[in-house]
């Protein structure tokens, strides 16, 4: 077969043709990248990336970050806004989101938002999974919209029938002015986050949040738990004491708390998992059962003064300070001028407003404080009491 060559003339014409036919469509992604070679983003934003725990909960955004100076360095301040990104449905020109169209939340791919549990947005349910991240921009409101195809490139191809969840949110001065578009998490706390996207002088927050950290955690735990780690006492112990702090779960926490003393597979017997079991037996309701169990622990013989002392402790961490007493003095009855017996019996009368006694107690601990760091806590609680370190005060 022959090849047929333009005349010169025909070939420029045809060239001319296509030049003007793909000038007509929006930039598309350099070509090498097509081709899966790894080269500089196109229009050099560059891929950002941002993850947050909530607890257990992990929420990342993956974006690409324009800045405010375009490709060609002009200088887009108080242009960005409801022009270079339109207020509400707009028509790119390009692929079949017309006149529909919303902004990608970044440049290039899609931005992709990622959680990997089940949490609520702004107050409404979000699976778990990745989503295309996109948003209607407003001058007053804006809406966010996760969408289930989270693989595009950009916006052109945005289907509503792939809607996830969508939710509004309100925009609102940025503390900062930001050259970069960023994603950033604020307002971090254990069962909530707020994620502002940040450009220019605008910020738009909106709240991620985990309905149940704590159960979680706990499902989490008992699956740990059926794996090699429920080999071990520790691992049973410290699942049922996160049980016992956070009230959940208790019923299993005491199981779990029998496991840490009594498992052929591990378990040991100790006054620290006996206090435990002994708790958890108490907050499931059955008070002599925990009496037992208590008095178990304190004849145990691993039942150090430390020990106790800490245990008291925890019953003043949860505001049982007659009960912590009853210990404190127990403690110095069978440990009688060893460190911390006084200490504990100090801070157990301090408590329950027996400053005097208190006082008595913590100079008789300050002669006896093992270490620099000890000797100042010692002090500091003989100022606070109203007293001086050498015998003073009321």
């Amino acid at each position: 077969m022959r090849l047929t060559l333009l005349p010169r003339a025909s070939r420029a014409l045809a060239a001319s043709f296509f030049a003007c036919a793909f000038a007509a469509l929006p930039a598309p992604p350099a070509l090498a990248q097509w081709t899966g070679l790894t080269v500089p983003p196109d229009g050099d934003n560059q891929k950002s990336l941002v993850s947050q725990h909530i607890g257990l909960v992990r929420v990342t955004v993956d974006y690409s970050s324009p800045d405010v100076h375009g490709p060609n360095g002009e200088d887009r301040t108080g242009k960005v806004w409801g022009e270079l990104i339109p207020y509400g449905p707009t028509d790119l020109g390009f692929g079949s989101c017309a006149p529909n169209c919303p902004w990608r939340g970044g440049a290039n791919q899609n931005t992709v938002f990622t959680v990997s549990h089940d949490v609520e947005v702004q107050g409404k349910p979000l699976p778990a999974g990745s989503y295309g991240l996109h948003f209607y921009p407003g001058a007053e409101e804006w809406t966010v919209i996760f969408s289930k195809n989270a693989t595009s490139w950009g916006s052109f191809t945005y289907d509503p029938n792939e809607d996830a969840l969508r939710v509004t949110a309100k925009p609102q001065k940025s503390p900062a002015y930001n050259e970069w578009l960023t994603y950033e998490f604020t307002d971090r706390r254990p069962e909530r986050a707020t994620v502002a996207l940040r450009w220019e002088n605008l910020e738009v927050p909106f709240t991620v949040a985990v309905k149940d950290p704590v159960g979680l955690y706990v499902a989490q735990m008992r699956r740990d738990l059926r794996d090699w780690q429920g080999f071990n006492w520790q691992n049973y112990e410290t699942a049922a004491r996160y049980c016992l702090q956070n009230k959940a779960n208790l019923p299993e926490a005491e199981r779990w708390a029998e496991m840490a003393v009594s498992s052929p597979f591990g378990g040991q017997e100790n006054f620290r998992t006996l206090t435990t079991l002994s708790q958890l037996q108490a907050a499931n309701g059955k008070a002599a059962e925990s009496k037992t169990t208590l008095d178990r622990a304190l004849a145990h013989r691993t039942a150090g003064p430390l020990e106790v002392h800490v245990y008291a402790r925890q019953l003043q961490g949860e505001g049982k300070n007659e009960e912590a007493l009853k210990i404190f003095e127990l403690n110095a009855k069978r440990y009688p001028g060893v460190w911390p017996t006084d200490l504990g019996l100090a801070r157990g009368h301090a408590a329950l407003g027996h400053k005097e006694e208190a006082r008595k107690h913590a100079r008789q601990a300050l002669a006896k404080a093992p270490d620099e760091p000890n000797r100042r806590g010692v002090e500091a609680l003989i100022q606070q009491l109203g007293g001086t370190t050498d015998g003073g005060g009321r």
